[in-house]
């Protein structure tokens, strides 16, 4: 008899998107910031005392916290800090859904979501979008948490903040939404976690701060909800250098907000481009564009380009699966990219 859980031989586990060795491919695929973090990442990191590392880090992320909690002024206590905006969502499924619960989430959407559900052994509660991927929630749902992704991913879409303080006002569990991608959108949801007692919104430093080597994210909403998460993090769940790093980019919001403009211009190029190839382009306010190819099957396209040396994103499935997620690189990077598929569509690839 195998020693491991049947759920966990059972479990289709998340699959991130492919990390090759440096300076092989143009690589568009996994939503990384084509540009570098703030100047003062690398000073934080230059003046860190490596004998600090003997020593346990601050297990409350203090200073990052109280950081966050000036950003968005709230109080220290609405505030949580996590390793990555990951660990945040994992610990909320553990925190707010009882063992005869249920886990919501748009379909198709982050697929690390229904992932959470499956370790945690409980239901699934999707919701199916519109074809053309907008959200209308259907009557009589419950659940006891829901991740609402805004924008979503992977097709970008930014669902109108009305919807969601209506959803959010009239929903019976707890809500996250989930801003990985807002500092790139035209409208966050934070208000809404200031105001609302079943509202969390994560966030990441991952994307607009250019830190997806680090691991850290944080939470803001209700302090009941944040001293549930503090519950069960693990004591030291962010490590020193991380801290200091993550610190120093929260306070040079200016440069975070240069690069995500750059990435903005640059994403209305790579809509142009594409509508001018034919292509079905579906309204982003992420740094990706979810796309459909005019001609080429998807999962062909996303296979001729890597032999090409240039890396998109494909997702198999009945809902994903005629499509690509491009992730907005450097003005450079989409030029390859352009020119690329106009090769393909000479060639005449069907």
């Amino acid at each position: 008899m195998s020693p491991i859980r049947r759920s966990v031989v059972a479990l289709e586990a998340y699959a991130p998107g492919e990390q090759p060795p440096p300076g092989k491919f143009i690589k568009l695929n996994t939503n990384e910031n084509p540009y570098p973090p703030s100047p003062r990442v690398a000073e934080a990191l230059a003046a860190f005392d490596a004998g600090r590392l003997r020593l346990y880090p601050d297990p409350a992320s203090a200073a990052l916290r109280a950081r966050v909690a000036e950003m968005h002024g709230v109080p220290r206590e609405a505030v949580f800090a996590g390793n990555g905006s990951d660990e945040v969502l994992a610990l909320c499924s553990r925190a707010f859904v009882e063992r005869d619960g249920a886990i919501g989430y748009f379909e198709p959407s982050y697929s690390l979501y229904p992932v959470l559900a499956d370790i945690r052994e409980v239901a699934r509660r999707p919701v199916a979008l519109a074809d053309d991927f907008t959200w209308r929630m259907p009557a009589g749902y419950a659940c006891a948490l829901f991740f609402l992704a805004r924008p979503n991913a992977p097709t970008g879409i930014l669902y109108p903040h009305a919807t969601v303080r209506d959803f959010c006002r009239g929903f019976a569990g707890v809500v996250v939404i989930d801003e990985a991608y807002v500092d790139f959108a035209s409208r966050d949801c934070m208000d809404l976690a200031r105001e609302l007692d079943n509202v969390l919104v994560a966030r990441t430093v991952s994307k607009s701060y250019s830190l997806a080597g680090l691991r850290v994210g944080y939470a803001v909403g209700h302090p009941d909800l944040i001293a549930a998460l503090d519950k069960l993090k693990d004591s030291y769940n962010i490590d020193a250098l991380s801290q200091s790093a993550a610190l120093a980019a929260l306070s040079d919001h200016g440069h975070m907000r240069a690069n995500a403009a750059r990435i903005r211009a640059t994403r209305g190029r790579l809509m142009e481009g594409l509508a001018a190839l034919g292509c079905t382009v579906y309204p982003s306010e992420a740094n990706f564009v979810w796309t459909r190819p005019a001609r080429a099957p998807a999962r062909d396209l996303f296979a001729r380009l890597r032999e090409r040396g240039i890396l998109i994103r494909y997702f198999p499935g009945a809902r994903t699966g005629d499509c690509l997620r491009i992730t907005v690189g450097t003005d450079a990077e989409i030029d390859a990219l352009l020119a690329a598929l106009r090769q393909e569509e000479e060639s005449g690839h069907e």
